[in-house]
């Protein structure tokens, strides 16, 4: 146990986990942590404000300034200003809440927008961002409740690699919020209780506050936890499925008029997961499309129980059977 004598265990364990993630980066970099001031990103910059000049890496707590509350300007300077307190650099970025879609999710695609290009701006080679257990239980249980597939039931990937070389780390995924809280307590930090977390008027809040205790309640203790592992083990079989597909996609795959075709032999000789992954892939790379399970479902029906039917519009592309290959071609 890496506890010293005098330290509070919370802040040990808060700083073990961003250890580990910073390992994983060259010395001399920086990093961005994204600071809300809430308990998680606050206990996130104490601890990255700790162990990050350890390995001689700069960290930049950036503050998102949504506008959507009264007062958040001021809410945001003073994150910023703890943020210098525990000595890492510190920015505060209006982002622009654009309008269509859910609040929740068009404020998080404001929030990554803008520390997407601070990142581009100073260079950073990770943005650490404070999810914690709990929220990944929150994640999978709102996929099962929606009925989504594994790749939303997998949840929050601890590292999520990116194209522009920037990656984004969760080094907090296996800690509880009440640790992240704890560790706040401990050090003196105290975190800003944004009102849109008690607001029952958004899903995630029902579930983190009815739904997840009245399991726990009637299930027993753990079952936070138990999502969390549900997710770990997703994310491996996904990653397990995406070697398969690259091991085979070129035996599958060949280009046709408008479009692209799956060999219909070797569909059939996958079993199910795997055919209906292969569609689903052929469908997001060529098309840009996601397909639903029904509609996922339908052209595997081509595949597995053929009997002349024709072509299925699908999202932006149209399947059918042709000389034994599905053809998907551009609607």
């Amino acid at each position: 146990m890496d506890v010293r004598p005098g330290l509070d265990s919370a802040v040990a364990e808060v700083r073990r986990a961003v250890r580990a993630a910073l390992q994983a980066l060259p010395e001399g970099a920086t990093v961005i942590v994204a600071l809300s001031g809430g308990a998680d990103s606050l206990a996130l910059a104490a601890a990255t404000a700790f162990e990050a000049p350890k390995r001689g890496i700069r960290g930049v707590a950036v503050t998102v300034d949504h506008g959507l509350q009264d007062g958040s300007a001021e809410i945001a300077a003073t994150a910023a200003a703890t943020a210098e307190s525990l000595g890492l650099s510190a920015r505060v970025v209006r982002a622009v809440v654009r309008a269509g879609g859910g609040p929740e999710a068009a404020a998080r695609d404001a929030r990554y927008e803008a520390l997407d290009a601070l990142a581009r701006e100073v260079g950073a080679a990770a943005i650490l961002v404070g999810h914690t257990l709990d929220d990944q239980a929150e994640t999978v249980l709102l996929g099962l409740a929606r009925g989504s597939g594994a790749t939303s039931l997998q949840g929050m990937a601890p590292v999520a690699e990116r194209e522009d070389g920037c990656r984004i780390l969760r080094p907090l995924l296996e800690i509880r919020r009440a640790t992240t809280h704890a560790a706040c307590a401990a050090q003196g930090l105290d975190p800003w209780l944004d009102p849109h977390n008690a607001d029952p008027r958004y899903t995630r809040v029902r579930v983190r506050e009815t739904v997840l205790p009245t399991l726990e309640r009637e299930l027993g203790p753990g079952v936070a936890e138990a999502l969390a592992r549900t997710a770990a083990q997703l994310r491996e079989d996904a990653e397990a499925f995406a070697e398969m597909i690259d091991e085979i996609i070129e035996d599958v795959v060949e280009h046709a008029e408008a479009g692209i075709s799956l060999s219909v032999g070797v569909l059939a000789a996958n079993p199910a997961a795997l055919r209906h992954r292969l569609i689903r892939h052929v469908v997001a790379a060529e098309f840009g499309q996601s397909l639903t399970r029904s509609q996922t479902l339908d052209v595997a029906r081509l595949v597995t129980d053929w009997r002349g039917q024709g072509p299925i519009d699908l999202p932006g592309c149209r399947a059918a059977r042709v000389n034994g290959r599905i053809e998907f071609t551009a609607r």
